[in-house]
């Protein structure tokens, strides 16, 4: 453990092998992707597939180690419920850090099928992660906002229609979707800027979550619901990282069925899209009231 190191010698160096984890990993995982691309045969795929999951975990191990090896940091992980690596999960999670990418990787590790998560379209363009991803088969979602999507009335429901294409290739081996509600990681500032009603949290997204769980209902095992948080990192949590100062991450699990309740049509009908929405309203209050207590040191 080199913690105690001075933090402006511990960032270059934890920096740097950090990318060559990633440099490592991303490089196999973007030459299995093109062979994959090259030689579409449906019994290769799924041997190449599972090859690729493997890469992702072999890339969360080598990640939480490096963090182990620089930061003297416990590890909090508190799951409830039963998990099959086999079966297929919709996992809710609120978003704080790029560190939380890796946290939900490793969390899976072993317990539920390797993670896919919805990927924002600028990070195509960052090497190794935006080819990595594409060979992972992660979808890339474009955000717009409601003005630019009153201008061009043609690009409505391309987020939706990327999740259900997404949601297709899913279908095909044991998958954990992540959805990070938020849709941003929470910062004060965007807080503050959303109005948001909760304490520690963004407000919730409701179509993405709605439209994965209809799409993929008839194979979804559970919802997993992960509360994670930081409680002694209060700034920028990558940088404590880097320098040494990560101390503590908890990760709470738990586990939803999925009801009938949650299941419909989210764009088209409108007393379900009500519901839909006030039921995880509801849930995001006691989410933000798990971080409470959780940051609390209570249980």
């Amino acid at each position: 453990m080199l913690s105690f190191l001075p933090g402006v010698i511990l960032l270059p160096i934890h920096f740097l092998l950090q990318s060559l984890n990633l440099a490592f990993w991303g490089t196999l995982v973007i030459l299995l992707g093109l062979i994959k691309l090259l030689l579409p045969i449906r019994p290769l795929t799924r041997v190449l597939n599972r090859l690729l999951n493997l890469c992702m975990a072999g890339f969360a191990l080598g990640s939480v180690s490096l963090i182990n090896l620089f930061n003297k940091v416990e590890w909090d992980i508190r799951a409830q419920g039963q998990f099959n690596p086999h079966g297929w999960y919709l996992m809710m999670a609120n978003h704080l850090s790029w560190l939380d990418i890796v946290v939900l990787m490793h969390f899976a590790t072993g317990r539920i099928p390797a993670t896919k998560f919805f990927i924002k379209q600028e990070l195509l363009w960052v090497p190794f992660i935006g080819l990595g991803a594409w060979a992972l088969d992660m979808p890339f979602m474009r955000r717009y906002s409601q003005q630019f999507v009153a201008r061009y009335p043609h690009l409505k429901g391309k987020d939706i229609e990327a999740t259900r294409k997404s949601c297709e290739k899913f279908q095909q081996i044991p998958t954990t979707v992540v959805n990070f509600v938020e849709g941003t990681r929470f910062t004060p500032h965007k807080h503050r800027q959303k109005d948001s009603p909760y304490e520690r949290l963004l407000p919730p997204k409701a179509g993405g979550v709605a439209f994965t769980l209809s799409a993929m209902n008839n194979l979804l095992s559970q919802i997993v619901d992960v509360t994670l948080v930081y409680p002694d990192n209060h700034g920028h949590v990558m940088m404590d990282l880097l320098c040494g100062r990560l101390k503590r991450v908890i990760v709470s699990v738990e586990t939803l069925p999925v009801s009938a309740e949650l299941i419909g049509d989210y764009q088209n009908d409108a007393e379900f899209r009500q519901s839909f929405q006030q039921w995880i309203n509801q849930y995001w209050q006691q989410k933000d009231q798990r971080i409470q207590q959780l940051s609390d040191n209570r249980q």
